[in-house]
């Protein structure tokens, strides 16, 4: 089998198609959108190809037939026709104030005015591009293909500043109003970015823009299918479990089938080695530090409900934890039902390495000593290894003493009673383990399933005033958690684990072994 090069950080489809990379076949959903609509939205996690899409939407506008023989679409084609392709990107820099939004606009609309060989005579921004589209379509004879790149970019960039963010946020919707103003001259639009805002915040007005983000259809338009890695990248398996490639890095889903983060595969083929790479690529600060601040219970990221209007009600005046978590790409769909009238989703983690390293930030912010967190990680993979119980009492006890008293008075999430089981959840969840979060559904307590080291362990939160009271390990007795895993013939650790918000750590410790 023949083996090309990685196109490890290549977001130009003729230096793809040039240079002998590896590319996967996407112009047949193209060929789709093309033959059915005219104007389009898609929301995308980081680095997951949407630069390269709007490239090869360009490049195909543009009548550049070479780059796409022996592709899905050239068959299809008119190559005769060329349409003029205005392209803008917010990708570069960050955009600070409106006025540096302003000249980040003017800086596009000159690029594309030297592309086109037009000149616009009008000085505001707005006016410029409107005339740059009127421009276009009578130099050429045919209307403007119209594509926008991190659209959302100079709004994100200021969330943690509401008032530049939504400075911004009008300056964008200024902007994308003239594609709605000037649709005469405007033959195909393609919006791209990592956010989904409300449309009535960012896109008012524009009533033929198809949001594409949630589409069965369209769900594996950006990302690696199953498919695409058995057989585009067949070359780089050899020496790869698949099962293992499979629980790391598939799982992405946008209700159709699911797909790799590319990033994560190409890194993966390279240098061939699991580990977090596409989280690494972005710490999510912003985010961590937000669910802090709200208090929010982690173990039910594993399994969290939120409705089409909650993920659809993104702004910088409300920005839902659910929305901004599954925007990101930090959790995805698992599955869907219709309630009545209302759509509802399961969100979930995509896989392993989300899972794994989402849950580290976590468990180093919710004690406050990254430090000291990574080492208590490490220490407590020996202690399940071992199946040492009075280890694992002792190091519940260093890892509640480790989180300095500052911390639990001046930290808002310390003040909620899911604070304790959402520690040992994320120190739990950071060693990428086959764990689940059983019960989520009520604040202070929940089941934990975890198996490793072909032994089953059922851990049940208490919160308690002062006194252990036992109740955690009667709770699993009595409602016999361990049924649905005697079938695997595993040993069965029932632990009990009670906290004292007075005390601050473990006052009741109690395991029984099935």
């Amino acid at each position: 089998m023949h083996r090309r090069r990685l196109p490890i950080g290549i977001q130009t489809f003729a230096k793809i198609r040039a240079d002998d990379h590896y590319y996967v076949d996407k112009t047949g959903f193209i060929r789709q959108l093309t033959d059915e609509g005219t104007q389009y939205f898609l929301s995308r996690p980081r680095r997951f190809g949407k630069s390269l899409l709007l490239d090869t939407l360009g490049e195909l506008f543009a009548g550049n037939e070479a780059l796409f023989r022996g592709l899905l679409i050239h068959p299809h084609w008119d190559w005769a026709t060329r349409y003029p392709v205005i392209r803008i990107s917010f990708g570069g820099g960050i955009v600070q104030d409106r006025v540096a939004l302003e000249y980040k606009i003017g800086e596009q609309l000159r690029i594309n005015q030297d592309a086109l060989g037009l000149r616009c005579t009008e000085t505001g921004s707005g006016a410029c591009f409107a005339e740059l589209l009127r421009l276009a379509h009578a130099a050429t004879g045919q209307r403007a293909v119209v594509l926008v790149d991190e659209y959302d970019k100079p709004i994100l960039d200021n969330l943690t500043d509401p008032a530049t963010a939504r400075a911004a946020r009008d300056g964008l919707r200024d902007l994308y109003s003239v594609i709605k103003d000037n649709d005469a001259h405007v033959r195909f639009v393609f919006i791209t970015g990592v956010s989904k805002f409300s449309k009535v915040s960012i896109f008012s007005g524009l009533n033929n823009l198809n949001d594409i983000t949630v589409d069965a259809a369209y769900s594996a338009l950006c990302g690696y299918t199953e498919q695409d890695v058995e057989t585009v990248f067949a070359p780089e398996l050899a020496g790869l479990d698949r099962d293992d490639i499979r629980r790391w890095y598939n799982g992405y889903n946008w209700t159709g089938e699911a797909v790799y983060n590319p990033f994560d595969l190409l890194l993966l083929f390279q240098k061939r080695e699991f580990r977090t790479w596409w989280f690494e690529t972005g710490t999510p600060t912003f985010l961590v530090d937000l669910l802090m601040q709200r208090g929010f219970f982690t173990p039910s990221l594993a399994r969290l409900r939120a409705d089409e209007a909650l993920l659809s009600a993104f702004d910088v005046d409300h920005l839902a934890t659910e929305a901004l978590l599954w925007q990101t790409g930090y959790l995805t769909f698992t599955g869907a039902r219709r309630i009545g009238a209302r759509l509802e989703y399961t969100l979930g983690y995509p896989n392993l390495e989300v899972e794994s390293a989402l849950n580290d930030s976590l468990i180093k912010a919710l004690i406050g000593q990254p430090g000291r967190a990574s080492e208590l990680t490490s220490r407590l993979y020996d202690l399940l290894a071992a199946a040492d119980f009075d280890g694992l009492r002792a190091h519940l006890d260093s890892l509640f003493a480790a989180i300095p008293y500052q911390w639990h008075t001046g930290n808002p999430i310390a003040r909620y009673e899911g604070y304790y089981a959402s520690v040992f959840y994320s120190h739990l969840a950071a060693l990428g383990l086959d764990l689940t979060a059983e019960d989520t559904s009520r604040q202070g307590r929940v089941d934990l399933a975890l198996k490793f080291n072909d032994r089953i362990w059922l851990f049940e939160f208490k919160v308690v005033e002062l006194e252990p009271a036992g109740r955690a390990l009667q709770q699993l007795k009595e409602r016999d958690y361990a049924a649905q895993y005697r079938a695997l013939g595993q040993p069965i650790h029932l632990i009990g684990i009670e906290f004292s918000r007075e005390q601050r750590g473990v006052v009741g410790f109690e395991v029984e072994t099935l």
